[in-house]
């Protein structure tokens, strides 16, 4: 049987790879599409009766999804599957989570969302810090995952020419390129749509709560870590010395604002 995701057309399939299982259902449209093709997510977890309840969730929106058991299987699972989205467990037997998050940002910029249990306050910080783009804590709700991967999932078809300037940043927001004379600058989607949302509007000066609303889509309360940990990694990139910030700057006792100072 060919690897992959391959789409069926009357029911649910499912086939074992060498790197683990993978499902597919075939359906005309839905929710988890992306510019008409059906996103595909990885699910990384070694829990077999979450995995089966997050592929039939995923599934029933409208996804394409594949499983693997453990960290060591992710990385060869992403360069054959090129999934656009990772769900990533960070309690992992081998391989943990955080070692397979920097695996994974080590060559690619697909986005990651962590899966964490109430208690793992220090592990949330450090899967940020070494790349995942948003977390969600066990037990959660069907609803607020699907709308988590949803937001990070988010594309537009036909995005108007604009181009926008930090001191000697150029950002090129259709064509998802930021340079420094001339020479580009790597980012992951997240932090490409955290630079763009402060460069949009440079004297302003965004709360975390704004920039969670704008940039990950939260419409409720959430975690302010998540800007504080971002930033700190978009900095590490577009910074000439990422001590003394002129592109993304802090102003005390409110937020950040795009430089120079």
């Amino acid at each position: 049987m060919e690897r992959g995701f391959r789409p069926v057309t009357e029911r649910p399939h499912t086939a074992t790879s060498g790197n683990g299982t993978w499902a597919v259902r075939e359906r005309a449209t839905g929710s988890g599409t992306m510019l008409g093709m059906k996103a595909r997510v990885l699910v990384v977890d070694d829990d077999p009766a979450l995995a089966e309840m997050l592929t039939i969730v995923l599934r029933g929106e409208g996804f394409d999804t594949a499983v693997v058991a453990d960290g060591a299987r992710a990385l060869p699972a992403l360069r054959e599957l090129k999934p656009d989205l990772v769900l990533l467990d960070l309690m992992l037997p081998g391989m943990n989570g955080i070692d397979v998050c920097k695996a994974i940002r080590s060559e690619s910029g697909v986005p990651i969302v962590m899966l964490t249990a109430k208690s793992d306050t220090v592990d949330v910080v450090l899967g940020l810090e070494s790349g995942a783009d948003d977390y969600v804590v066990k037990p959660f709700k069907p609803k607020e995952l699907v709308a988590r991967i949803r937001a990070r999932l988010r594309r537009t078809e036909a995005e108007p020419s604009e181009v926008l300037q930090i001191g000697d940043l150029t950002i090129d927001v259709p064509g998802h390129e930021v340079l420094r004379e001339g020479r580009p600058i790597q980012l992951t989607p997240l932090e490409f749509d955290l630079l763009v949302a402060l460069a949009r509007k440079p004297r302003q000066v965004f709360t975390r709560e704004v920039l969670l609303e704008q940039v990950w889509g939260y419409r409720h309360a959430a975690d302010t870590r998540l800007v504080n940990v971002h930033v700190q990694r978009l900095r590490s990139k577009v910074e000439r010395d990422p001590e003394h910030p002129e592109v993304v700057l802090t102003v005390r006792g409110v937020g950040y604002k795009a430089g120079p100072p």
